[in-house]
């Protein structure tokens, strides 16, 4: 027997307008009040009325009275119907449009799913929004226009992109054969990605959504990246909007809702987020047992937004209006969304007993409408005249971001196969009768015996339908979603210049991070004539830990108002000064936010035409662990910038601990292909690859995201060794040799980051203690040198009859063949393991497997193993095991070395 019972519900428990009322203990003192707010409300309108009322509530809470704070309204419309603007496209033909398009989006899906059974989609997140998109595109939406870079910014939801491929048929920017291609990208004909994927789809989509809860923060960031752009005299606004598409139960999301508090105390009047309230997410309803709507207009009215609530069709305008008591208000509000989900699947019978029916009055209310008529009460967010209301009003709130919350049913349209229902998310098929039905109800001028085949339709050219589809999108600018196919470039500094002499003679006996490297070349980027403007330092509140603090004042904070206090540090020069042109963009303690605006900016050479530099140093421990899934995001959109992982390295950060010590986020990184992940040792191997980075991303026009990890330990970096920029870049070079006069034996070692250090130590007790010769080798990224050889590798097997490509590693290697290569990293043993087919040799990997430590460095790097006695004992361990030396070297190598054979292995501590 189930442990779950059916618990009766109180549908009244929802909404805080159905409170009973304290007894009124002086009527007739009340209405005199009631009678004031009518005189004034008729004499001097709505916002002398709200001017009082606030007035009166501070004194109230001044006198001490607790006053209940009341973020939600009443469970209506927010703009009523006396209140709407005339509509001004012809609602009719919109229809027919909007009823096309429906009906392609469906047949897309259910088309794929017949011929090929697995492919997936989905119906009914469009069907449910459909009014909120065609309403947007025929009258909102800005295009690109002429100069190709003024549109709005739209983060369409990512499961109604069926829908905007319909549309793009209609439109002439999609073929049929494209259609019948959804989610078959692997055609002749290039097919159609299941959601918004820039990647897949680079003159289409711009910003991919579909990982629910980044499009919006995206959307919040971008915002306020075009007021970065404006207020820094670089990209004017010019009346753009950034829309953010989400459902409600993408809400639930932490990255939905979690920044929604910046983008009221910015102000961002550009941003719009349209949240479609079909009051169910896949399982079951998002609210069942409450009122979604009510709850997110709390939050972003105490937020600072503009909210405004879609919640009823023209319909029920006239109940509403007749509704002089206020009970069917009453009513609307008691109402549990689970329930009005019930509402959708029952005749209108139902409703009218259990709806209109708690109240004798509200049954008076529908006496002459027909079960049928209560039954097609429509839902504000199906409502093109309610929905272009909202709109109009977002476009005119001045100093807040809007949220437009509107309700809809999910799967609108869809009848049996889905309408309401808890299947409507994963539903992707539909019957033959299925199918007759939505081709009557939209009136799709397809015969019976047709349906069955779901043949996209599309009007002829010369219809009413076309041209003023054609008409409408040219009156806006073109079409969208879109993006350019070239993008912009720009003259970048080199290496070769005199400017950056100082990162290749070294730093003699001063010793330095390389973090204090990276920031030292990002003040020379930022002073630079031709891009400094362009540089966008990103950081989450870390800039003193990273020694950026020295920046404040040189380039400033941004802050849309300026600075409107005096800075505590006023009178130093390293001061924190915020500025409406400041260049730093300081997050505070955001992640997933930072993140965003490197997404904004890395996306700017497609958005505005402009090359923006990012720049974004973090600890590195809470880059792709934390925000993994955003960095996946800015490769799919083809961001281009600098990440950078500071106080990297699971044995360099010593003192913070196991939740900090990072030694796997270039092993993360392996599986981003876009991303190109190094772990440079010195100043010189930085600066050389950020600055050939730029060139290959901003003059070149390469897109790519440069992953640089750096530390915070302090030590001498020597002179750049001549010859070694190509290895630097391409992954190695050979730093040192040490030949031992007489040596039967020589081995090569690799090192990279701090632990290059100690396999140079290693490299001199080789030569002093076992006269042994070594070639120690830089290696600045594993990853390239890997995928350079994975080229290779996937170019033979595909032509066995041509002369063998030979990869980077194997050249520089070839002259070492059959001999013992040794490498150490901070980083984990698969990092150093990825290049292990293509080494010539017995190839050993020493790495920091294993769960961090709060210890002194030194204590670390012996704990994992990867310090220079470590180095040189596993050196004299393969080499005995090669049979090249007695192994009774590497047991008496144990003892002189201090290396405890019993200590616990570090992989499992």
């Amino acid at each position: 027997m189930s442990d779950v019972q059916d618990i009766p519900v109180d549908d009244a428990a929802a909404g805080t307008h159905n409170q009973s009322p304290v007894q009124d203990l002086d009527p007739a003192e009340t209405q005199e009040w009631l009678d004031s707010l009518n005189y004034v409300l008729q004499s001097k309108g709505g916002e002398r009325v709200k001017y009082l009322l606030s007035v009166l509530e501070e004194r109230a809470r001044e006198q001490g009275v607790d006053l209940p704070i009341d973020l939600d309204t009443p469970y209506i419309n927010t703009i009523p119907a006396s209140a709407q603007p005339r509509y001004p496209g012809n609602r009719e033909i919109e229809r027919r449009i909007k009823s096309i398009v429906r009906w392609n989006a469906m047949a897309m899906v259910v088309k794929a799913n017949k011929n090929f059974d697995g492919v997936g989609g989905h119906i009914s997140t469009f069907a449910s929004s459909a009014t909120l998109y065609e309403v947007a595109f025929n009258h909102f939406f800005k295009g690109r226009g002429e100069d190709g870079y003024s549109s709005d910014q739209i983060y369409f939801q990512g499961h109604a992109s069926p829908g905007m491929y319909s549309r793009a048929f209609l439109e002439g920017r999609l073929s049929e054969e494209n259609l019948n291609h959804f989610r078959r990208e692997l055609r002749e004909t290039p097919g159609l990605s299941s959601y918004p994927h820039p990647w897949l789809m680079p003159e289409f989509w711009e910003f991919p959504t579909v990982s629910m809860g980044l499009g919006p923060i995206m959307s919040i960031y971008q915002a306020r990246f075009n007021y970065y752009l404006q207020d820094r005299g670089i990209k004017p606004i010019n009346g753009r909007k950034v829309w953010a598409f989400l459902g409600d139960g993408e809400c639930d999301e932490p990255e939905s809702l979690g920044a929604i508090t910046l983008a009221g105390r910015e102000k961002l009047e550009n941003l719009v987020f349209v949240i479609n309230c079909n009051l169910q997410r896949l399982d079951g309803p998002v609210r069942g047992n409450g009122k979604i709507i009510q709850e997110l207009e709390g939050l972003f009215r105490g937020a600072g937004w503009n909210v405004i609530k879609v919640v009823w069709g023209e319909d029920w305008d006239p109940l509403l209006e007749k509704d002089e008591s206020g009970l069917l208000a009453k009513r609307m509000a008691e109402v549990v969304d689970g329930q009005y989900q019930k509402y959708v699947v029952m005749p209108g019978s139902y409703t009218r007993e259990h709806f209109f029916g708690k109240y004798p009055e509200l049954l008076k209310l529908v006496e002459n409408y027909s079960d049928e008529k209560l039954a097609k009460l429509r839902r504000g967010g199906h409502d093109p005249e309610k929905v272009y209301a909202a709109y109009k009003a977002a476009m005119d709130c001045k100093g807040k971001p809007t949220v437009i919350l509107a309700k809809t049913i999910k799967g609108y349209g869809l009848g049996e196969a889905g309408e309401g229902r808890n299947v409507a998310h994963n539903n992707k098929k539909m019957n033959e009768a299925e199918l007759l039905e939505f081709r009557t109800r939209f009136g799709i001028p397809i015969s019976d015996a047709e349906v069955a085949k779901t043949p996209f339709y599309k009007p002829p050219e010369d219809s009413q339908e076309m041209r003023y589809l054609r008409e409408r999108r040219a009156a806006l600018g073109g079409s969208v979603p879109s993006r350019p196919k070239v993008a912009p470039t720009i003259q970048t500094p080199q290496f070769s210049d005199s400017t950056f002499n100082e990162f290749k003679v070294g730093t003699g006996d001063k010793e330095a991070s390389t973090t204090m490297a990276f920031v030292s070349l990002l003040r020379k980027l930022v002073r630079d004539k031709q891009i400094g403007k362009y540089v966008v330092p990103i950081v989450p509140d870390e800039s003193r830990t990273f020694g950026m603090e020295g920046m404040f004042n040189e380039i400033g904070i941004y802050s849309h108002v300026g600075q409107l206090y005096e800075p505590v540090d006023s009178g130093i020069l390293a001061k924190y000064k915020e500025a409406t042109n400041g260049q730093i963009l300081e997050e505070g303690i955001t992640e997933a936010g930072s993140i965003s605006s490197f997404c904004a900016a890395g996306t700017a050479y497609a958005s505005h035409g402009v090359n923006m530099i990012p720049f974004y140093i973090y600890y590195s421990m809470f880059g792709f662990q934390r925000v993994g899934d955003s960095i996946w995001c800015a490769q799919d959109m083809r961001a281009k910038g600098f990440l950078l992982g500071g106080t990297a390295g699971r044995t360099t950060l010593n003192g913070e601990g196991l939740q900090h010590q990072d030694g796997h986020s270039l092993l993360n990184a392996i599986a981003f292909p876009n991303v190109r992940a190094y772990d440079p040792a010195y100043n010189y191997e930085i600066a050389a690859i950020i600055l050939d980075g730029m060139r290959r991303m901003y003059q070149d026009g390469e897109t790519a995201i440069y992953y640089l990890m750096v530390g915070n330990e302090n030590y001498a970096h020597p002179p750049m060794p001549e010859g070694v920029e190509d290895g630097i870049i391409r992954g190695m070079y050979k730093f040192k040799t040490k030949e031992v006069p007489g040596a039967k034996l020589k081995v090569n070692l690799f090192g990279g980051g701090a632990i290059l250090r100690h396999v140079l130590k290693a490299q001199d007790l080789l030569a002093e203690k076992y006269g042994i010769s070594s070639n120690v080798w830089s290696v600045t990224s594993y990853t390239q040198l890997r995928r350079d050889a994975h080229s290779c590798e996937h170019w033979n097997m595909l032509h066995p009859d041509q002369p063998r490509r030979t990869s980077y590693v194997e050249e520089v290697l070839a002259p070492e063949k059959g001999s013992l290569f040794v490498a150490a990293s901070d980083y984990v043993r698969a990092v150093q393991e990825q290049i292990a087919a293509w080494i010539p040799g017995d190839y050993y990997a020493l790495g920091t497997d294993g769960m961090g430590r709060s210890e002194t460095r030194e204590a670390l790097r012996r704990h994992f193993e990867v310090d220079a006695e470590c180095v040189t004992l596993a050196t004299l361990y393969r080499l005995g095991l090669r049979g090249d030396l007695d192994k009774s070297v590497a047991a008496q190598a144990i003892k002189d070395l201090g290396i405890n054979p019993e200590k616990i292995d570090p992989y499992f501590a």
